[in-house]
């Protein structure tokens, strides 16, 4: 399990291509690889990786398979890439950003960056599909980055969220540009909530779900907010 909160920016050092299989050389921060083993988790770009090879000064292996590259943004990265970094969390560690898997649902597009002083804001392009799991003032993460969804528009398919200076000293973010890909793992509770709200309309209204769906939106409501408000949103 991972917190979503970056640990630091790491470098890619070496790619090798083998069969069905892409192995990684990532050079870490300082410090970051102390007490290491073989088999050790480490979030890269939100994606759960696997230790296979340790070396000095800070670095190690990590072996991808095709689908994690086909799903994910790693088979886009190429020597000297930067990329957020966090080693799996101990337990009993604090949890400052929110639970993940490590497990990537899909990739989206940044869309604009706006800036306010010191701030950022981000607005996200998602397809359609994944959108009824993303809610203002929930969780999402891009990158293994645990953040605040601050805006959606469900319509036109995106949301947004509003990065603080920490945040940008951190992560690779600072070097995104519109056009750039995020992983995304959504939000597990939101997911099982909405799942579930969804199963229960379906189970109840059956064929005339669609067009209740579809008439909501028309107003700007959600049905899956609308009937379960409470657990979709944070404190």
């Amino acid at each position: 399990m991972f917190t979503g909160i970056v640990q630091g920016v790491a470098r890619i050092a070496a790619i090798e291509d083998r069969e069905g299989i892409r192995s990684f050389r990532i050079a870490f921060p300082a410090g970051f690889c102390q007490d290491i083993q073989i088999g050790a988790s480490v979030a890269i770009d939100g994606v759960c990786l696997t230790v296979t090879e340790i070396f000095e000064q800070d670095s190690a292996s990590f072996d991808v398979m095709l689908q994690s590259l086909r799903v994910t943004s790693l088979g886009q990265h190429g020597v000297g890439s930067s990329v957020n970094a966090e080693r799996a969390a101990k337990d009993g560690a604090e949890i400052g950003g929110h639970p993940l898997s490590g497990h990537v649902d899909f990739t989206a597009t940044l869309l604009d960056i706006r800036k306010d002083q010191e701030n950022c804001c981000f607005r996200i392009g998602v397809a359609k599909q994944w959108m009824k799991y993303i809610f203002a003032k929930g969780y999402i993460a891009l990158d293994g980055a645990s953040l605040t969804v601050s805006e959606t528009n469900k319509v036109e398919g995106w949301f947004e969220v509003w990065l603080i200076p920490e945040t940008r000293r951190m992560t690779v973010f600072e070097g995104k540009q519109v056009g750039s890909w995020f992983n995304v793992e959504i939000e597990r509770a939101t997911q099982v909530v909405v799942d579930t709200v969804r199963d229960a309309l379906d189970e109840k209204l059956g064929a005339l779900m669609p067009a209740l769906e579809a008439l909501l939106a028309q107003q700007g409501v959600d049905v899956y907010a609308l009937a379960a408000p409470a657990a979709l949103k944070k404190p």
